[in-house]
């Protein structure tokens, strides 16, 4: 079982205590460091807003990030795969027509 750790968390002016593994700890720090910058970005953009739409555009903005960086990560296996086709097409092409090596490629036009 991992080592478990009494945490305390300050968001805004609100205390949150968790318990919490060990190993854990510095992603829940950092974590909690973003919401408060988050927090604080958006209170000096909107000051008549209330503290609930601040932390409403705190999580949007966050959870749009989140899923904008996993999409880019996602595709990153696939364009891998396609330089490595693209790779082996050329090859077959040069094999097939070894006249072909000399020519300048499109972009260098």
């Amino acid at each position: 079982m991992p080592e478990q750790l009494n945490i305390r968390l300050q968001l805004d002016t609100h205390p949150v205590s968790l318990r919490i593994d060990a190993a854990q700890e510095p992603f829940y720090r950092e974590g909690a460091k973003l919401l408060n910058q988050r927090y604080q970005y958006f209170r000096k953009a909107m000051p008549t807003a209330t503290t609930e739409q601040l932390w409403m555009y705190v999580a949007l903005q966050l959870a749009v990030n989140w899923r904008s960086d996993a999409h880019e990560k996602d595709l990153q296996p696939v364009e891998q795969e396609l330089a490595a086709l693209n790779q082996q097409v050329l090859q077959r092409l040069a094999e097939d027509r070894p006249d072909l090596e000399d020519a300048p490629a499109e972009s260098e036009n």
